[in-house]
């Protein structure tokens, strides 16, 4: 560095201005917000499903039933794939590869190069049975390892950096204490945050350039609904209810004891949406939380058609966005919000789905082609199947944009990175 003595006077004084100026740039919070983005990450080949345990497959089995499956869902035999396979040491049981590592080893390397404030967890944190599961393990282990420790790359390039995480269904499944478990578990941790109840809300940004989120917990309200899951029709359209009940082919969505809303909870949960996002004085209102308001998997619809009859009237009125998980893979979508416009719409509502942070499912192709046909409030703007990976959002507060970018990882578990693309909308609420 040059010797502050061999400067004029006038010089040095002008290089102690523009340090100052460096200095205050470098303090000055950015008035735009950027954050990543990641759903269904909980998934390790060391928790597998009870059914893999009791009725194991070899690796050519495995596929043989994921074709089936598949099959039976009525799509087409052209468009099958499965994620890769992972066979046990010293057996030849196989199951589902999970793709956490890499998808955590390729949002750090994002990370490198595009600013990550902090990152929004969007549930299925604990798989497959949540904490509290009745398998044996250690549940401090279990959480370590399925949520901490794909993250650790991010926590390494950035111990500040906190994960605002959601519950989904998958974390529900064994009990109220498992949800306790992890809630707590989470409170623990400097690098995660958990309301208590499961929903929340926290700002971030600067006042007049901020967003508010507000975290639900969708499976809480879902449990306090009573709907059918009815099957689409060979042709991919959805099947009509009434006659799927006579038929017996509809299944009665029953929820677990443990799962159903006590003393109004989901009332609750509800009425708390709508008051707190209508009181909000943040510039932007981001809601999200597990499940879907709408997607192309084929098998998540009549959950959509709960949710949105109980969520759109507030999300239309108020938010910027809605971000869910459950699906898992990357889709982008828009309501126009003419169901439930109540007069105070601001135009297309954009819906991020960003589940595939450790597991693959695919496009059921006619169930979309149907539903583009069907509603046309609905609109598929992109999606990518049978991949691993995630999402980073920027709000941009010079051209009042909310900016979506997809991100995807190899197969290899590599953790390399795929810039699938980006999109922008302009800001919907006043």
């Amino acid at each position: 560095m040059m010797n502050k003595l061999l400067l004029s006077p006038l010089a040095f004084a002008c290089c102690m201005l523009l340090s100052a100026c460096s200095a205050q740039a470098e303090k000055t919070p950015s008035k735009n917000i950027n954050f990543i983005a990641f759903g269904d990450g909980g998934y390790h080949v060391d928790y597998p499903k009870k059914k893999q345990i009791k009725n194991p497959k070899n690796k050519t089995e495995f596929i043989a039933k994921e074709l089936q499956d598949w099959l039976e869902d009525y799509r087409p035999r052209k468009e099958f794939d499965h994620a890769p396979i992972y066979v046990y040491p010293g057996t030849d049981i196989a199951t589902e590869q999970g793709g956490a590592q890499a998808v955590g080893l390729a949002m750090a390397k994002l990370c490198e190069s595009k600013e990550c404030q902090f990152a929004i967890q969007l549930g299925d944190n604990v798989y497959p049975d949540g904490a509290d599961a009745n398998d044996g393990k250690d549940d401090q282990k279990r959480l370590h390892d399925l949520i901490y420790a794909p993250l650790k790359p991010l926590f390494d390039a950035d111990p500040s950096l906190i994960v605002y995480s959601a519950l989904g269904n998958h974390d529900w499944r064994s009990s109220r204490k498992g949800v306790a478990l992890q809630t707590e578990w989470m409170a623990q941790q400097p690098n995660f945050f958990m309301g208590e109840q499961g929903y929340y809300s926290y700002k971030k940004g600067m006042p007049g350039n901020d967003v508010e989120f507000f975290v639900l917990d969708t499976n809480m309200l879902l449990a306090g609904q009573t709907y059918y899951k009815v099957p689409l029709n060979p042709d991919g359209s959805e099947g009509n209810e009434q006659q799927a009940i006579k038929s017996g082919a509809a299944k009665l969505e029953v929820h677990d004891k443990h799962e159903g809303p006590k003393n109004g909870e989901d009332i609750k949960q509800l009425a708390w949406l709508k008051k707190e996002i209508a009181n909000s004085t943040a510039k932007w209102k981001l809601v999200y939380g597990h499940h879907i308001l709408w997607s192309i998997g084929g098998t998540k619809y009549t959950e959509g058609h709960v949710l949105r009859r109980l969520l759109m009237p507030t999300l239309c009125k108020y938010a910027d966005g809605y971000i869910a998980g459950h699906e898992h893979d990357l889709e982008l979508l828009t309501d126009d919000c003419s169901e439930f416009d109540s007069g105070s719409s601001h135009g297309k509502l954009p819906l991020i789905i960003s589940g595939a942070a450790s597991k693959m499912r695919g496009k059921h192709s006619p169930f979309a082609q149907f539903q583009a046909q069907k509603y046309p409030e609905y609109d598929l703007v992109w999606s990518k199947s049978f991949v691993w990976g995630f999402s980073h959002i920027n709000i941009d507060n010079q051209q009042d944009q909310l900016k979506v970018s997809f991100y995807t990882t190899p197969r290899n578990l590599s953790g390399g990175l795929i810039d699938e693309g980006q999109f922008r909308f302009k800001k919907r609420t006043q």
